[in-house]
C-alpha cells in the first residue's frame, strides 16, 4: 500500500477548513479543572448522550448517570430474569439490595476528552436500561451512577473515594482514561472493590498480584502497537516510521507494541503531547523536519485531529497510521467538519469490534436497535458501540457471578473468563492475566468508511508472534441478553 499524490494534495488543500475546526478542541479542553458529580436518580426514561461530538452538553452533566427502575415488558428467558435471592433480605453485599445492584463509573463528560467519549457512559446505561425492562440480572436492575472527571486525575481520585466510601458502589465499571484511573488504582486495591473493564489499553490494568481487582476491557495498547507495527513493517517497508503520542503510560505502552514489531531503531522520531495544552505545532513541525513517512498515533480524537489539521496546515502529509483509540470517524468529523473524509484518505488503524457502520453484522444491528430504543437516537458511532460492548460483557459478569451475588464472587467469575460478545477476538482473562481483548483486525479508511482487510491477529503483550484467529463471531442474541 502506497499513498496516493491525489491524496496528499486533497489534505494540505483542506487545511483552512481545518484551522477553523480545531477551534473546537481549543474550547473544550477549557475548564477541565472542575469536575462535577452527576446526582443518581431514579428514571423509566433513559437520557440522551451529547447530540454532537464537539462537545459534552450540559445535560449530560447533570443528568445523564440517572439510574433506571425494571419496565413493564414480559421479562425474556433467560439466566437474568431468574428469582433473586431472599436470605438477608436479598442483601448479598456492599451495593447489592434483593432489587438492585449498584455500580460506579468516572467519565470525562467534560474536559480534552470529552468530544465522543461522553457518549460511552450514556450508551453503558442504555444497555442496563435495557436489561432492566427484561428483568435484571437475577432479579435485580442495574443502577449506574456516573461522575465527571472531566478527564483529570485529581478529580478522579476524588471522585472515586465518594463512589466506593459515600456512594458505597457494589462495583466500578468501566471507569475511562489511562491518566485518571491510574490515580486509583492503589485506593481501589486497598478498598477490595472489583474494578471491572477500565476504558483504556493500559498494561497497568494487568497486574493481578498488585491489583487483583482491577481488570481491563479493550486489547492493551501493546497488543495493539505490534499489529499496528506488523501492518507498517509489511505495508510500508522502507519508509521512515515515526510515533505521536499522549506523554503517559498510553502513549509509551503503544510505542512498546511498535518497537517489538519494528524492532530496535525502528522508530526514528519520538513526539509526545500533554492532554492540557492544545498546541501540537512544535511537534508537527518536529516530525515533519525529521522526514517522517509514516505517523503512528496514540491519541484520543481530540488529538489526532489536531495532528492531522496541524499537519495539514504546515502541508505535512505523511501516511497516518492510527491506534483504535483515537479513530473513530464521526467523532473526528466533529472537529475536521468537511476536511475529514480528504484527510482521513488511505489512514489505518485497528478495530477489535465490529465496525460501527456495517448494519449486516448482527451485533450492530441490535446494540443500533436498543441505542434507537433507550439512548434517545444518539449518532451511532464507535462510543456508542464500545459503551453498549462493554456494558454487555458487565451483564455477563453479574450473571457468572451468580444470585448470591458478592464482590470476591464476581472477581471469580470474571477470572473464569469464557464470555462471548461482539468482540473479534477471545477475551484473556485468567487467574493470572486481568487484560482484555487478545487482538485486532487491521481497518483502512476509503472515502470516508473504515474496511476491515486482512487477517484478525491475537497475540500478548511480550514477544510472542501474532496468530491469526479464524474462529468464526458468534450470532447475537436474538433477545438482546447474555444467555
Amino acid at each position: 500500500m502506497t499513498r496516493k499524490s491525489p491524496h496528499r494534495t486533497a489534505r494540505i488543500a483542506t487545511a483552512v477548513v481545518t484551522v477553523a475546526a480545531l477551534t473546537v478542541l481549543a474550547a473544550c479542553s477549557s475548564g477541565n479543572d472542575t469536575a462535577s458529580t452527576t446526582p443518581t436518580a431514579t428514571s423509566t426514561a433513559p437520557t440522551s448522550p451529547a447530540a454532537g461530538s464537539e462537545s459534552a452538553s450540559a445535560d449530560a452533566t447533570t443528568s445523564e448517570a440517572a439510574t433506571s427502575e425494571a419496565g413493564t415488558t414480559e421479562p425474556a428467558t433467560s439466566e437474568a430474569t431468574s428469582a433473586a435471592p431472599g436470605d438477608n433480605g436479598g442483601a448479598t453485599d456492599t451495593g447489592v439490595t434483593a432489587e438492585s445492584i449498584l455500580l460506579g463509573t468516572t467519565q470525562p463528560l467534560t474536559g480534552p476528552a470529552a468530544p465522543g467519549y461522553s457518549k460511552i457512559s450514556a450508551a453503558m446505561k442504555a444497555y442496563f436500561d435495557f436489561v432492566n425492562e427484561n428483568g435484571g440480572v437475577n432479579g435485580r436492575t442495574i443502577e449506574l451512577k456516573i461522575s465527571d472527571d472531566g478527564y483529570n486525575p485529581a478529580n478522579t481520585a476524588k471522585l472515586t473515594r465518594e463512589l466506593v466510601l459515600q456512594d458505597e458502589v457494589f462495583a466500578l465499571v468501566g471507569s475511562l482514561g489511562t491518566p485518571t484511573h491510574t490515580s486509583v488504582l492503589d485506593f481501589v486495591a486497598q478498598n477490595e472493590v472489583p474494578d471491572l473493564f477500565v476504558s483504556s489499553g493500559s498494561r497497568n490494568w494487568n497486574q493481578p498480584d498488585k491489583y487483583p481487582t482491577t481488570f481491563g476491557w479493550q486489547p492493551d495498547y501493546t497488543v495493539e502497537g505490534k499489529i499496528l507495527g506488523n501492518h507498517v513493517k509489511n505495508e510500508f517497508d522502507g519508509k521512515k516510521v515515526c510515533s505521536f503520542g499522549q506523554n503517559d503510560d498510553f502513549g509509551a505502552d503503544g510505542v512498546k507494541g511498535l518497537e517489538i514489531a519494528l524492532g530496535a531503531g525502528g522508530i526514528a522520531d519520538k513526539q509526545t503531547y500533554t492532554p492540557t495544552n492544545t498546541n501540537v505545532g512544535p511537534q508537527i513541525g518536529a516530525l515533519q523536519a525529521a522526514g517522517c513517512e509514516v505517523v503512528v498515533l496514540f491519541s484520543v480524537p481530540g488529538f489526532t485531529a489536531l495532528a492531522l489539521g496541524t499537519a495539514a496546515q504546515l502541508q505535512f502529509a505523511p501516511q497516518w497510521v492510527i491506534s483504535s483509540v483515537g479513530a473513530d470517524i464521526p467523532t473526528l468529523t466533529g472537529f475536521l467538519k468537511e476536511a475529514t473524509v480528504p484527510l482521513l484518505e488511505g489512514a489505518v488503524s485497528d478495530s477489535y469490534l465490529p465496525v460501527s457502520t456495517d448494519t449486516d453484522n448482527s451485533w450492530i444491528a441490535m446494540f443500533r436497535e436498543i441505542n434507537d430504543s433507550h439512548n434517545g437516537a444518539a449518532e451511532f458511532d464507535g462510543n456508542v458501540l464500545y459503551g453498549m460492548a462493554l456494558a454487555f460483557t458487565t451483564v455477563q459478569a453479574l450473571q457468572a457471578a451468580g444470585p448470591q451475588l458478592t464482590r470476591e464472587g464476581l472477581i471469580a467469575a470474571v477470572q473464569k473468563g469464557g464470555f462471548t460478545g461482539p468482540g473479534r477476538t477471545p477475551f484473556r482473562y485468567s487467574e493470572t492475566d486481568h487484560s482484555g481483548f487478545s487482538g485486532s483486525q487491521i481497518v483502512v479508511v476509503e472515502k470516508g468508511v473504515a474496511t476491515p482487510t486482512g487477517p484478525v491477529y491475537v497475540t500478548d503483550d511480550t514477544d510472542a508472534p501474532l496468530t491469526e484467529y479464524t474462529t468464526e463471531q458468534p450470532e447475537a442474541p436474538a433477545n438482546g441478553l447474555p444467555g
